[in-house]
């Protein structure tokens, strides 16, 4: 896709940004945050977090699922060889877009605004902020948006120059995953089964298509029947959009109390066996530790949300590139020439 440069932002929606005031801050870091720290741009981009905020904040009032799908966009990069950027890039000679992957294809979306954010930071500093930090920081910004806590990021990352199609198909868990499936899958990132129960609480916003809990309404374990774990009556009320066959793009709320409220709907939702995918309900039905750690989110709204902005910076440390590795991109859907 070709990249258009984007307007001035100059006295757009600075009132959004009056809700960013961190509930999280001075975080330290792990052993893979490498030299990552929040002020990393103060003196080379000193408006950098400012200009993210106006693109992010005008996204998100213009279409409130983006919120979610920019959060997502981080997950989604950072289990793919690390916080590199990588998701962000198109197919172009060698390099094979991870945007093609199952996980991805039909799915991964907010390209657009990244490319909006990037322009708007090439006038500002050429070449000096990093489509990494960028997911990154539009993450964050889109939490705070959707009514979320707040962190400081820590900042410093560079852009890979390769992509992993296979690593995206093999890292990232499906969401008809089991319980040791997705905490294996988590642990390869260096990630715990807290940051798992409290990372899957970003699906308190956005939406799954019907192919990704099909099964659940009709042949969850090849017997022909449903998922037992699953309400019965909201089954019934999914059926009427997911058919057996056909639908399989079709849009349901991930947290249909709350779909555009970033709270701790989610872990009450599969309290009451409505988690919509396999994936969040076998929080509840498949492990006893993971069970009450649902239940003291579910009872306790600001446990989730510090819980979650610290395992969102654990998220951004894995695996960065720091000091002379990768590079600057000055486009982010390619690699610099």
């Amino acid at each position: 896709m070709a990249m258009r440069c984007c307007p001035s932002f100059e006295g757009v929606l600075f009132l959004y940004l009056l809700a960013f005031a961190p509930i999280i801050c001075c975080f330290a870091l792990n052993d893979n945050g490498g030299n990552l720290y929040p002020q990393f741009y103060d003196r080379s981009c000193p408006r950098a977090q400012e200009t993210i905020k106006s693109v992010v904040a005008q996204a998100v009032a213009k279409e409130p699922r983006m919120a979610a799908s920019l959060l997502r966009l981080q997950f989604h990069d950072c289990f793919v060889q690390g916080c590199d950027g990588s998701i962000l890039l198109d197919s172009s000679g060698t390099i094979k877009s991870e945007k093609r992957s199952i996980p991805n294809r039909h799915s991964v979306r907010g390209f657009e605004v990244i490319d909006e954010i990037k322009c708007a930071l090439e006038r500002e500093c050429p070449e000096t902020v990093s489509c990494a930090d960028i997911v990154a920081l539009a993450a964050r910004d889109s939490t705070v948006l959707a009514g979320g806590p707040s962190w400081e990021v820590p900042l410093g990352r560079r852009d890979s120059t390769s992509a992993s199609l296979t690593g995206s198909n093999s890292n990232i868990p499906p969401p008809t995953s089991t319980f040791q499936t997705l905490l294996a899958r988590f642990n390869q990132q260096g990630l715990d089964m807290v940051d798992l129960v409290a990372l899957s609480g970003s699906h308190t916003i956005g939406d799954a298509r019907c192919t990704s809990f099909r099964q659940r309404l009709y042949n969850q374990t090849a017997n022909g029947q449903p998922d037992p774990t699953l309400d019965e009556s909201f089954a019934g009320e999914l059926r009427s959009r997911c058919p057996r066959s056909g639908g399989d793009q079709n849009l349901f709320v991930l947290d249909y109390v709350s779909p555009f409220q970033f709270d701790n709907s989610y872990y009450k939702n599969i309290l009451a066996s409505k988690g919509l995918l396999n994936s969040d309900q076998v929080l509840y039905t498949q492990n006893q530790s993971s069970m009450e750690l649902v239940k003291q989110y579910a009872e306790n709204n600001e446990l989730f949300f510090n819980q979650f902005a610290l395992s969102m910076v654990k998220l951004g440390n894995i695996s960065p590139l720091t000091g002379t590795r990768g590079e600057i991109r000055k486009h982010c859907r390619k690699i610099n020439a």
